[in-house]
């Protein structure tokens, strides 16, 4: 888990893919650009394929994060990120508890948690099993239909301050505004439709990335 947790502490993009934003491409095809550019963190999020379809995908893209060198996340489904060897799984507020995936990973991979607010996020650092925190929505987000209404940038600032977790923004965040989460302290953001819906997904992480930087 210490390889895998480095590339948080390094910052970037962590990117997740989504095939039905992904212009008709395959997850398989996106990730391998998005990993050409650069990306070190890599989430696998379906909700709707069956379960043999996703882990012949996890399996495929479990060998390609890796020949990048790259950290590979599962969202909820700890079989999968099991069985193909996955470094972590990310859960929601409603998905399995942290300490209930943590029985089930052991402690060599990592459990991820999305944090809505303060309370989440001091109960997280606080349970001693999550390994990073996602804090957002920051922006409104269409890319969820369940998601919450955006926390907005006092709830980053406040994690930024008080929180000693790695952690990472997410929720709406594109290329024009990335600038703001940047300024609030987030060295690690996630972006999901900005990077799998553009015509030319190498160029815009790249883009994006120096954004991140400057």
């Amino acid at each position: 888990m210490i390889e895998a947790m480095k590339n948080f502490l390094a910052g970037g993009i962590y990117a997740i893919l989504s095939e039905e934003h992904s212009l008709g491409r395959s997850n398989l095809e996106v990730a391998e650009s998005i990993l050409k550019a650069g990306v070190r963190v890599l989430q696998y999020r379906e909700k709707n394929k069956k379960a043999g379809a996703m882990l012949e995908e996890c399996l495929a893209l479990r060998e390609l994060t890796r020949a990048h060198g790259a950290t590979f996340i599962v969202n909820d489904h700890v079989d999968l990120a099991l069985l193909c060897h996955a470094d972590g799984v990310h859960v929601g507020q409603e998905d399995l508890p942290p300490a209930a995936v943590r029985r089930l990973l052991g402690p060599e991979r990592i459990v991820g948690l999305s944090t809505h607010g303060p309370s989440q996020a001091r109960a997280a650092q606080s349970s001693g099993v999550v390994d990073y925190i996602g804090v957002g929505p920051i922006f409104a987000t269409k890319t969820k239909k369940d998601v919450c209404d955006p926390v907005g940038l006092d709830y980053l600032r406040y994690v930024v301050e008080k929180i000693e977790l790695p952690f990472v923004a997410i929720g709406g965040v594109k290329e024009h505004n990335i600038a703001q989460v940047r300024a609030c302290g987030a060295r690690m953001v996630c972006l999901v439709t900005e990077i799998v819906g553009a015509e030319d997904v190498e160029s815009r992480v790249r883009s994006l990335a120096a954004a991140l930087r400057a």
